[in-house]
């Protein structure tokens, strides 16, 4: 606890001029140092293949052996896929070994890969989308897995899947699952117009599953959320697509009920028509009004959308915020290569813990496309006041040439300063270690944080469709947990909140049944466990080295 104090106030006096307190608000942000680390660190892997392996390119956070240290499986391509073990110390530089994985073929053709608790155990489970039958992986001991698509009636199908997102309806034990698929290849006139549908799986009666539903017509999905658009208490299905292929098609939102089917939603449900190219959601509360906006990147701009003021609870009609916040990334921000973006993975996050969300984007020509950049650094978009972002990947040192697909964005070494992880296609992952602001005299630490693992109990343990509200003065902030989003890649752990200048925080959950917990009061640079119905968070403390 004394390590913890000492950080909060060495943050604070970073603030001070003499006797003269500067208000936070007009103290220009930290810019995080990212230092690149993958083969210091262990980790050496290529996502490569010929053109179905063009998209993809994800990456799975995880912790699969019980230390709490999020471990790191890769997807390949048409090479084999790879677990990485974290054997990183607390604050120290990052640090992984290789595990063999003992799942035969299911190893090779993984295009993304998401991590989720299926069947309520104490080990969490993997879904790797593949060219290919799917595969459900099921968690065990020391990091291993077997096949589980018998045990659970999932036929994994021929189709190329490419985007994933998870729920738990009702009272069901098992998750609703969805799953993106993309160019049909045995279809006439492949690949243009010829989009394979996207499914939905739901549990049954037996604990198995029961035959997919098709969510058709499907526009080749990059990336689907399940996401509580309009605060019902009841996440609808939205879904970006690739207009590289399809025809009169677009983007979706599906009405998602517990036991009714599938309906999606149309002009006379107030959803306009957007074709974008598009490759991946994240999704934030930017103004803290509890309605999320979301980030939907593409092959040119970028979008994010928020509810219209002519939107409401029953309308999802959405302008588009980005030129105004200064996050179209629609080109590259630094060379002299004027041509368009090429945007993939996208999530937000809070890399300078001074509390307003940043906005990460894996960057990355398709394939020498002439008409569009070919050096297309990552974005490091850090949020400021007013929803306004500023691009810093230049001066944090992410401003690679490489070609960015998938991502993860997680503490890696358990100091409060979220490192990254990114796949690229033909080279290796980039590994980056946050190591602070830069100073004259080295580095030091940013804002104050809290991360908080929740419990939700017998069923959905790790609290899917939750949302977590953080309240520092006037400040709240809000964050739902989901599975899907991004793009092939996806994590599951602590959730990551940055403090600013705060020393404590207030903090309520609301539970995936929607039953509010009472506010749990916890001191900043700590790790927080909430269990469902405790009357007290319990504070995690990493091993020291």
């Amino acid at each position: 606890m004394y390590k913890n104090f000492k950080l909060a106030s060495t943050f604070a006096l970073s603030f001070s001029i003499g006797t003269t307190l500067v208000n936070a608000d007009e103290f220009p942000f930290d810019v995080p140092s990212m230092d690149e680390q993958s083969k210091e660190a262990g980790i050496e892997h290529t996502y490569e293949g010929p053109w179905e392996y063009f998209v993809g390119g994800g990456a799975a956070s995880f912790d699969c052996n019980g230390d709490r240290m999020p471990d790191v499986f890769l997807s390949g391509g048409k090479s084999a896929a790879k677990l990485f073990i974290n054997t990183s110390s607390r604050g120290g530089n990052l640090s992984f070994t290789e595990k063999a994985l003992d799942i035969g073929r299911s190893n090779t053709k993984v295009l993304g890969a998401y991590p989720i608790n299926i069947d309520n155990d104490e080990y969490t489970d993997l879904v790797l989308l593949r060219l290919g039958a799917n595969q459900i992986l099921k968690g065990g001991p020391d990091c291993s897995f077997t096949k589980a698509n018998k045990e659970l009636a999932i036929n994994g199908g021929r189709e190329w899947s490419t985007g994933f997102a998870a729920i738990w309806e009702a009272e069901n034990a098992l998750p609703t699952m969805a799953i993106g698929n993309y160019v049909d290849r045995n279809a006439p006139g492949t690949p243009w117009g010829t989009c394979s549908p996207n499914i939905l799986l739901r549990p049954d009666a037996a604990n198995q599953y029961a035959e997919p539903l098709a969510l058709e017509p499907g526009y080749c999905s990059l990336s689907m959320l399940f996401t509580d658009w309009n605060k019902s208490g009841l996440p609808d299905l939205r879904i970006t697509n690739d207009r590289q292929y399809y025809r009169g098609g677009e983007e979706q939102l599906w009405q998602i009920s517990p036991g009714e089917t599938p309906r999606a939603y149309t002009q006379n449900d107030g959803w306009e028509t957007l074709q974008i190219w598009g490759m991946g959601i994240a999704e934030a509360d930017l103004n803290g009004d509890g309605f999320p906006e979301y980030a939907l990147t593409s092959m040119g701009d970028t979008k994010i959308q928020s509810l219209d003021e002519e939107g409401d609870e029953e309308s999802p009609i959405y302008k588009d915020i980005a030129f105004e916040s200064g996050a179209t990334a629609h080109r590259p921000y630094v060379g002299d290569d004027l041509k368009p973006s090429t945007g993939w993975h996208s999530q937000f996050v809070d890399f300078n813990n001074d509390t307003h969300k940043d906005l990460y984007i894996a960057k990355g020509n398709v394939e020498a496309m002439s008409d569009f950049a070919s050096y297309d650094p990552d974005n490091m978009l850090l949020g400021g006041f007013e929803n306004k972002f500023t691009e810093k990947g230049d001066e944090a040192g992410i401003a690679l040439n490489s070609a960015g697909r998938g991502a993860v964005i997680e503490d890696f070494n358990a100091d409060g300063m979220l490192d990254m992880l990114v796949v690229n296609r033909k080279t290796n992952v980039n590994l980056f270690l946050n190591e602070g602001a830069k100073t004259d005299w080295g580095h030091r630490p940013m804002g104050n944080w809290i991360k908080i693992e929740l419990d939700n109990g017998a069923i959905n343990k790790d609290a899917i469709g939750a949302k977590i509200s953080v309240k520092t003065g006037n400040l709240t902030q809000n964050k739902t947990i989901q599975i899907g989003g991004g793009h092939a890649s996806g994590q599951l752990g602590f959730n990551h909140f940055g403090l600013g200048v705060a020393e404590r925080a207030t903090i309520r959950v609301q539970w995936p049944n929607g039953d509010w917990s009472h506010p749990y009061k916890v001191f900043a640079n700590n790790h927080v466990i909430i269990e469902r119905d405790s009357p007290v968070a319990n504070y995690w403390y990493p091993a020291e080295d």
